[in-house]
């Protein structure tokens, strides 16, 4: 039952897929400016230490949705499948009188007990959808929708709210499928930056010595694994080495930058939706990703590893009522920790097994006691397309330790096909982009020894468990 004594507010949830922060303006981006992200900033907060529990799409959306760790909620992979049956923050908010949508992707499989639950509307792209002239599924009804993606998603969203019981709050999932990969762009974005060469990142050129084996195992790179489908064309035959690297570089990263100004146009029509109906005030609106990407940081794109350009989600938020403009915060917080704000300003109590914790205190310029100062995270998905190792750490204020346990452990999508284990330690104060592993330094030998015992206690309190290799004896 709900526990608000004031107005409620509605809920804005824009989330685009794969968009990093490093490509936001209002993040102090070199390559990019969204100047209609950037309006929910300055009318509100930037979070600077917003962090993914596994950074892959469907468990994130999954995370997000339940606020409980992969684990817990049984989306582990791209390849489980989301059980709708379980608690997930838009029934509750229904249950209690919001009108609940999502519009645009899902991503937690279709058919079954996969369709959204807990939504009066839902429109969504089947899987990954398309960029241009895109199926939609209403209702169990698949259509082709003409136009481009990020608009049509936009146009569906606000053709909702128009639609609203205007005597009831509402809480709205606006979900892009935009900059996924293969970065399509609209036509009136379609030249920008052409006349322009995009900064390259201090870690285009990282050889991955100094690391752990699964960086350079991975198969992410910008010189050797982008396709044809993702250039667009063939490379210049006069090309190669590093020319031909910053060549697909530029390729890349336009295509990609293309369609973030798109997503920032379309924010700008929510926005100036939400002011023409006298609902700025009232209105909760947050823009985020799903996770992190690699922008030709350590010469990679994709996401997956628990490297910081990968970690790391955008988060900004603006709600008149609570938060002071201009804001920016740098506590932690995490995705688990979304459904139980949301729930917080609908005057809902959160779930005893929702494991995130309201950040409404923060937004609201407290500073909360025992806030966290360590986390969690969990990649399963061994050497699945990206051959990325499984692996978990903890990250705190100053260091990160990863444990690369390389092995599919039976989950669906990952590869049966184990790897020696090795750790990561890394001190972010003296070394931010994560070049120089120093778990063997004996310099580091007590905190690893500390990290270490603090990771298996963290594991415990979110109730997974320890890699136990075959065969082991506890």
């Amino acid at each position: 039952m709900s526990t608000y004594s004031g107005k409620r507010p509605n809920i804005v949830f824009i989330m685009s897929d794969d968009h990093a922060a490093h490509a936001m303006s209002c993040y102090g981006s070199r390559i990019n400016q969204t100047p209609n992200i950037d309006r929910i900033a300055d009318g509100g907060m930037r979070f600077d230490n917003c962090f993914c529990t596994n950074s892959i799409c469907a468990p994130s959306r999954a995370t997000i949705l339940t606020g409980v760790y992969n684990h817990m909620n049984g989306v582990r992979t791209l390849s489980d499948r989301f059980d709708g049956s379980q608690t997930t923050m838009p029934k509750l908010l229904r249950e209690d009188g919001y009108q609940t949508a999502i519009v645009g992707k899902w991503h937690l499989g279709h058919g079954g007990e996969s369709d959204p639950t807990g939504f009066d509307y839902w429109d969504i792209l089947p899987g990954q959808g398309d960029y241009h002239n895109p199926t939609f599924i209403r209702g169990g009804e698949k259509r082709v929708v003409n136009g481009y993606a990020t608009d049509i998603i936009t146009d569906l969203s606000i053709d909702w709210m128009r639609r609203r019981d205007k005597d009831r709050p509402f809480f709205l999932m606006c979900h892009h499928k935009a900059p996924h990969r293969p970065w399509i762009p609209d036509e009136k974005h379609a030249h920008l930056y052409e006349d322009v060469d995009i900064p390259e990142p201090e870690t285009f050129d990282d050889d991955y010595s100094n690391r752990a084996s699964a960086a350079a195992a991975a198969e992410m790179r910008i010189d050797r694994d982008l396709t044809r489908k993702d250039l667009k064309m063939d490379p210049p035959e006069h090309l190669s080495g590093a020319e031909l690297k910053r060549w697909k570089y530029q390729r890349y990263i336009k295509d990609y930058l293309r369609c973030i100004a798109s997503v920032d146009d379309n924010v700008g029509r929510l926005l100036d939706f939400l002011d023409e109906e006298g609902l700025e005030e009232d209105t909760i609106v947050v823009y985020t990703s799903d996770q992190g990407f690699f922008l030709g940081d350590h010469g990679w794109y994709d996401k997956r590893f628990m490297y910081e350009e990968s970690l790391r989600m955008p988060f900004v938020i603006r709600y008149p009522r609570a938060i002071r403009p201009g804001s920016v915060d740098k506590h932690m917080v995490l995705n688990t920790d979304f459904a139980p704000t949301f729930l917080d300003y609908a005057g809902i109590e959160t779930p005893q097994e929702m494991q995130g914790v309201s950040f409404r205190s923060i937004l609201e310029g407290g500073t909360p006691s025992g806030w966290r100062t360590e986390m969690y995270y969990r990649y399963w998905m061994h050497m699945s397309e990206h051959r990325v190792y499984a692996h978990y750490g903890i990250r705190t204020e100053q260091y990160k330790l990863i444990y690369y346990y390389a092995d599919a452990l039976g989950t669906n999508g990952s590869e049966d096909n184990p790897q020696p284990p090795e750790w990561e330690l890394f001190d972010l104060k003296k070394d931010p982009h994560e070049m120089l592993n120093v778990y063997d330094d004996p310099d580091y030998a007590r905190i690893v020894e500390l990290l270490t015992d603090r990771l298996h206690e963290l594991q415990a309190e979110v109730k997974d468990e320890k890699y136990e290799p075959a065969g082991a004896v506890s």
